[in-house]
């Protein structure tokens, strides 16, 4: 049994800091209190999201209704090795920051386009997380070996095992094991070292910093490059940088970032956001989609 809070403010859990209260929330540190939480809200017929990272979504002002469960308790890892792969076995909830010290340990690839990669391993999956360089391997899929998902039918616990070659994986999206929640994953890559890793990595993070307002909250890039361009530089050229609602504000050193100043609100950094898509439709006939998945009540903010 774990503790449920009720009427939790879930900003502090999110990249961006934006958010309203979760009626119930709770953090499970295993698959049995994981099992436990969720029962408890299905015999309450309250409804149940799940929140990981919180590097990709908005929580609406209203909060969440029902019971939120938490996902940043619910980490593990273990790795192995043969004789010329490693893998790591690890709850969905992991941060990506723990997998790249591994690498980084082992002084493997990976690790370069994971330096660029907030949030969990879970998360990673869900979006086919990845990085805009021409890196090896440069998106979540190249590195997942098959991972575990949890259902419920109404009357029992499901769980399915999905290896690589199942799924379906795209840019920014990987399709096939839905519906239900990646509990437990399995990584793995070759263990041909690369000596100079670290200086990689240390090089890609400094460039980074210098390109990107790490300093704010932010969730990222808010829009998936559309094929042929990249969406920061149409976002820019249509005038776009440092334009506000609120405290929302395209980030004046990286346009396809959308930064909290201070007290922004869910529902002005997403109008921010319809402002932004909407304006460079009209000027560049490109539609953008966004890689932001909204949470909670919406039904009377917007419309």
């Amino acid at each position: 049994m774990i503790e449920i809070k009720k009427q939790v403010s879930l900003a502090p859990y999110t990249s961006w800091l934006i958010g309203g209260p979760a009626d119930f929330l709770c953090f499970p540190t295993s698959v049995e209190e994981l099992k436990w939480a969720w029962l408890w809200a299905l015999e309450k017929n309250l409804p149940v999201s799940w929140l990981g990272g919180g590097t990709n979504v908005l929580i609406s002002d209203l909060g969440i209704r029902g019971l939120t469960i938490g996902l940043r308790k619910f980490s593990d890892l273990a790795v192995t090795t043969d004789q010329d792969q490693i893998y790591i076995n690890c709850l969905s909830g992991t941060a990506k920051s723990e997998i790249l010290k591994v690498f980084l340990k082992h002084q493997l690839p990976p690790a370069l386009f994971l330096a660029g990669l907030p949030g969990d391993v879970g998360g990673g999956i869900v979006m086919n997380a990845g990085v805009a360089e021409n890196f090896s391997p440069k998106e979540f899929g190249e590195i997942v070996k098959s991972f575990a998902v949890l259902n419920h039918d109404g009357t029992q616990f499901i769980e399915t095992v999905f290896k690589h070659h199942d799924l379906n994986w795209q840019y920014r999206h990987c399709f096939g094991w839905q519906p239900g929640l990646i509990t437990s994953v399995q990584l793995q890559w070759s263990l041909r070292k690369d000596p100079q890793i670290l200086d990689k990595v240390r090089l890609a993070n400094k460039t980074r910093l210098s390109r990107q307002p790490l300093d704010k909250p932010s969730c990222g890039s808010v829009f998936v490059n559309p094929v042929g361009h990249k969406a920061a530089q149409l976002i820019e050229s249509c005038g776009l940088k440092g334009i506000r609602i609120g405290n929302a504000e395209v980030s004046t050193k990286h346009a396809n970032f959308i930064v909290n100043l201070g007290d922004a609100t869910a529902t002005d950094t997403w109008n921010l956001m319809m402002k932004v898509k909407k304006t460079v439709l009209d000027q560049k006939a490109i539609e953008l989609t966004t890689e932001v998945v909204r949470l909670g009540d919406w039904s009377s903010l917007l419309s």
